[in-house]
């Protein structure tokens, strides 16, 4: 338990549902679905729904989702919602275009949305109330407007710069085609409440044909894109087989590829190798350990992870018990080893996250993003839809399995997450930022089986990764922990602003209750009733 002397946020308990946003008024507008006999999904979508309008800088309907549910005595369900590359990419085309990889802030950097056609699907397959129920409160939003918050300002802020270079981004996301909306400033975006209303009314059809399809093609188009109106038509949702890995007292539910969760399991199996890195979960040394680990985790990520439909994607390798030892092997606890080797083959071969759970004890993790602040930047000027760039997932080399193809998903990096204890649903969390997701879900889940922490100890927990070569820390890490990293041979670097946020919803079987967190890097909040 924290110490009442400091500032800090306890866990929020409550008996029949909690859910965990990173803005209040969507955590606000998941508990009222709740409350009015809806299910975790309903919840999920109408919070979805109002942070793609209030926390517009990480997430939108011109993104992409992954969610999985934990439904009592069923196992784990996963969708997989990412957008697909249009039928006319290919490796090919983009180097006739003069491309050694993907721009950010161009028409090849998006993929088809796929967010809203996850929406769909959960909805019809999973929920209970209507489209038209659930997205009345972003509709609100964003037709009247809503005072901004203060996270949300300072990403707003950051990105006047990219927002300013296309001419339907000024007009719709900044005042006065200027500047960012200052904290507190009420800011509205009716070109997204029109096209919010045509979800509403026609469901899916509303968003990937008609007007609001249209609009984002032809905006594509006349910036050099080869999106078509079949491109959008054909997007599609899959259900997908989630991967797991025992870790202590649970059991971590990851998507399997394109999605890179396998990441945290491979970090996950090396440090049950590696066994506690530490006493206090702050220990300089801990962070060594981890950063070392994760360097190898994520190469293996660069190596293989593409999408399974359209590459070979071994991840029975990946996680195999020989190839876990090869990596732990590499790791030095007494110093950073510069060149950690090349991956072990095979023989032959920026966001929002939210976790509900509702009074019929469904869980549901969900995580819904642009990738960038802002995505591309572009954004349909008549639909006032921003678009993603998830296109930069992929890479332009024919040879590798990532390689942009017609059809195909690139790697991607939107990770929820899952735990069962005792084959029972246990835990549904997330943690943001980018590349850093599988690592925040490998701080939370050691610091909770390993440190004792609770949830909201658990995020509120110093943050540590790498940029390239160098290990950026947060702030709140001791200074003495920043000289012994150092030390260790890691070029240490102060992160301009926290490693993503977090939320965490979690069951409580021997109290019979239900606990959740949310990340004070945001401005969110988790509630229950």
């Amino acid at each position: 338990m924290r110490s009442f002397h400091f500032p800090g946020r306890s866990p929020v308990y409550a008996t029949k549902a909690v859910a965990a946003t990173s803005h209040p008024l969507a955590s606000a507008a998941a508990l009222d679905v709740m409350k009015r006999g809806g299910n975790a999904v309903d919840a999920t979508i109408a919070a979805a729904a109002v942070l793609a309008v209030v926390e517009h800088p990480m997430t939108g309907i011109g993104g992409d989702c992954f969610a999985l549910l934990a439904k009592p005595g069923a196992a784990p369900i996963a969708l997989n919602a990412s957008g697909r590359a249009p039928a006319a990419a290919t490796a090919e085309r983009y180097a006739g275009f003069g491309l050694k990889s993907i721009p950010m802030q161009s028409p090849h950097a998006v993929t088809v949305p796929g967010a809203i056609d996850g929406w769909a699907t959960l909805l019809a397959d999973h929920g209970t109330m209507s489209f038209a129920d659930l997205l009345a409160p972003a509709i609100e939003y964003a037709r009247g407007g809503f005072p901004v918050a203060p996270r949300v300002s300072v990403d707003w802020a950051g990105a006047v710069g990219k927002l300013k270079a296309h001419a339907g981004a000024a007009k719709n996301l900044l005042v006065d085609g200027t500047r960012a909306p200052r904290v507190g400033e009420r800011f509205a975006m009716p070109a997204l409440a029109r096209t919010l209303e045509a979800i509403a009314r026609d469901g899916r059809d509303g968003f990937y044909r008609g007007e609001v399809a249209a609009d984002i093609v032809a905006t594509l188009n006349a910036l050099g894109g080869v999106h078509t109106l079949d491109d959008f038509a054909r997007q599609s949702s899959s259900y997908v087989t989630p991967i797991s890995v025992a870790y202590k007292g649970v059991e971590l539910y990851e998507l399997p590829p394109n999605n890179h969760g396998i990441v945290a399991l491979i970090l996950l199996k090396m440090l049950t190798r590696l066994g506690k890195l530490s006493d206090d979960p702050a220990a300089p040394e801990r962070y060594h350990v981890m950063i070392e680990a994760a360097r190898l985790a994520y190469a293996m990520r660069d190596a293989f992870v593409a999408d399974p439909a359209m590459a070979e994607v071994d991840v029975a390798h990946m996680l195999a018990d020989a190839t876990i030892d090869n990596l732990v092997a590499r790791i030095d606890r007494t110093k950073r080893t510069p060149d950690l080797g090349p991956v072990p083959r095979p023989t032959g071969s920026d966001t929002i996250y939210l976790s509900v759970i509702d009074p019929n004890g469904m869980a549901v993790s969900f995580i819904n993003s642009l990738f960038s602040d802002f995505g591309s930047g572009i954004c349909a000027e008549k639909s006032g839809v921003t678009l993603h760039n998830r296109g930069q997932g992929f890479v332009l080399d024919p040879k590798h399995p990532n390689c942009i193809a017609p059809g195909k998903r690139p790697m991607h990096t939107l990770v929820p997450a899952l735990t069962l204890r005792d084959g029972q649903p246990d835990m549904a969390f997330g943690v943001m930022g980018a590349a850093f997701q599988p690592m925040g879900h490998v701080y939370v889940v050691t610091n909770m089986e390993d440190y004792g922490l609770d949830p909201q100890e658990a995020l509120d927990c110093p943050r540590v990764f790498f940029e390239g070569e160098e290990v950026q820390v947060e702030d709140s890490l001791a200074m003495a922990s920043r000289e012994r990293l150092a030390a260790y041979g890691h070029t240490v670097g102060l992160r301009p602003l926290p490693w993503g946020g977090g939320q965490i919803v979690r069951f409580d079987r021997t109290n019979g209750c239900l606990v959740a967190a949310s990340d004070a890097r945001k401005d969110g909040c988790a509630i229950g009733f």
